[in-house]
């Protein structure tokens, strides 16, 4: 191949992502661990509580290692249908439909925006009015992470809302919503603003944080700038009564994000 033929230098190619063909502390779900984080079951729809630390879609570790597997399992399905997903580090309502018909009708809902879905975010930094952030996304080619998104204006549109509900300590507990459903949108938008998430390995203040916990786990270094073993994110409510459930599935802030605002001084406002 002569130098003229040789394709460009493409950086992204040669990043150091992922770092390992593998995940970092899986663990085994056991049954009674799920039975507890079920909110809800009716012949439709599983309707789970996924802790922080929990992959949604199946591993390479057994059934019992991700949320789907164990939801399979546990209730005999020939197959869980996960109607939306939530990153690992993201806690929250999860709905898993019964057959390929429920499933089907729940999913098209959600591609055509017909489902309402509110978030719990605690973010860096304190600001006290609602922001909305209308920025394209697309991916981050300067990151040394590969799956990253920023902003950047030949993406594609994203639209995050941010209402503070509580400022102190140098943070800010926020309810947001989505109008569209970007990868890692909420993270990306945060970080856009100046209010990373707590805790945010990729969006937070160095990627490279994801990279060195791929490598060596969760260490004091990691703990030292990111303050949080995962991201402050939680899914605290799905609507779908417009794709014909009957239910408004909400759960509260779980007891890790719960005690870092109560260690800071960041109010929790009732209800929550």
């Amino acid at each position: 191949m002569n130098e003229k033929d040789r394709p460009a230098f493409n950086p992204r190619l040669a990043c150091p992502w992922p770092r390992k063909p593998r995940l970092v502390n899986v663990g085994q779900i056991a049954p009674a661990e799920l039975d507890s984080w079920v909110i809800h079951h009716d012949e439709k729809v599983i309707v789970v509580n996924k802790p922080g630390d929990i992959i949604c879609h199946p591993s390479k570790d057994g059934p019992w290692s991700s949320l789907a597997g164990a939801v399979r399992e546990r209730f005999g399905l020939a197959a869980a249908h996960l109607v939306f997903r939530l990153d690992r580090e993201t806690s929250g309502v999860v709905v898993f439909a019964k057959s390929p018909a429920v499933a089907s009708r729940l999913q098209t809902a959600m591609q055509k925006r017909q489902a309402g879905k509110t978030y719990l975010a605690i973010m860096t930094g304190e600001f006290s009015g609602p922001v909305t952030v209308d920025q394209p996304l697309g991916p981050d080619e300067d990151s040394p992470v590969y799956a990253k998104a920023g902003v950047r204006p030949d993406g594609k549109s994203a639209v995050t809302r941010f209402t503070p509900l509580s400022a102190g300590g140098g943070f800010t507990l926020a309810r947001v919503v989505t109008e569209t459903g970007r990868m890692h949108q909420i993270r990306a938008h945060a970080q856009w603003l100046g209010h990373s998430l707590v805790g945010d390995k990729i969006y937070g203040p160095d990627a490279r944080c994801y990279l060195n916990f791929l490598d060596d786990g969760w260490t004091p270094a990691l703990e030292e700038k990111l303050l949080l073993p995962r991201q402050a994110l939680h899914c605290a409510e799905i609507d779908l009564r417009k794709a014909g459930l009957e239910s408004v599935f909400s759960v509260p802030l779980p007891a890790d994000l719960r005690a870092f605002c109560e260690a800071r001084g960041l109010a929790v406002p009732a209800g929550l």
